[in-house]
């Protein structure tokens, strides 16, 4: 069994992987119980991206044979053209690895929506080329307010109307649909410039935009787990 744990600013999430299968996953908001999971589960291997909690601190709780600590000089299975991997951020990357393993050997655009947009691109012969990065939903609603006099802090609805008759409802329409317009967007220029083209759209806000986009899409929520067991298993190969 493999464990990959993808530990973000708030909570861990930790997928267990028979080979490439997804059998479980958990969500650890408290460091002592992750600490008490990852100390009594028999893995055979294990990995951890990390964006602000000590990775080795982390994997010396778990008793797995191979460990890897997901950083730039990490052999994947993408070769990554980044200008500046050093930079690169670890969800990023095991996004288009996920990306890779779901639709091999095609061009693929990741979409992660969460605090920022992110569009990623891997071609099909496995090149991994960069992006895009804009702000997401919330942050849009809170740049609004905050760097405004007047503005309210709003939230998102799922029924936002396109002609907003009020300032909350004027601001919902703005963000949503702005974002709507941007993503699709997005889209359609990858579309035209990459054949056969498939769109991954992954993130804490999948939920919201898959049924409001109007291209083609696989939502795929666990992505980045997917993307780090990919990794893991091409580092256990080697």
């Amino acid at each position: 069994m493999n464990i990959v744990v993808d530990y973000g600013n708030s909570s861990a999430k930790v997928g267990i992987f028979d080979h490439h299968t997804l059998t479980d996953k958990r969500v650890f908001r408290e460091e002592e119980a992750l600490k008490d999971f990852l100390q009594n589960f028999p893995a055979d291997h294990f990995i951890i991206s990390s964006v602000n909690t000590d990775a080795h601190t982390v994997g010396s709780w778990t008793t797995a044979k191979k460990k890897f600590i997901l950083h730039y000089t990490l052999p994947l299975p993408v070769k990554n053209l980044y200008a500046t991997p050093q930079t690169l951020g670890v969800d990023r990357i095991a996004g288009v690895c996920g990306a890779q393993q779901i639709f091999p050997a095609t061009n693929c655009l990741v979409i992660d929506a969460g605090t920022c947009i992110t569009y990623d691109f891997v071609d099909a012969q496995g090149n991994y080329h960069g992006g895009s990065i804009s702000p997401g939903l919330k942050m849009r609603f809170d740049a609004m307010h905050t760097f405004t006099a007047r503005l309210p802090l709003v939230h998102a609805v799922a029924d936002a109307a396109l002609i907003g008759n009020s300032t909350e409802t004027c601001m919902q329409s703005g963000a949503i649909f702005g974002l709507i317009e941007e993503i699709e967007g997005i889209i359609r220029r990858y579309s035209e410039k990459f054949d056969g083209l498939k769109v991954i759209l992954c993130g804490g806000d999948t939920g919201f935009f898959e049924n409001k986009l109007k291209a083609s899409i696989f939502a795929s929520p666990e992505l980045v787990l997917s993307g780090l067991n990919s990794i893991l298993l091409h580092n256990v190969s080697r």
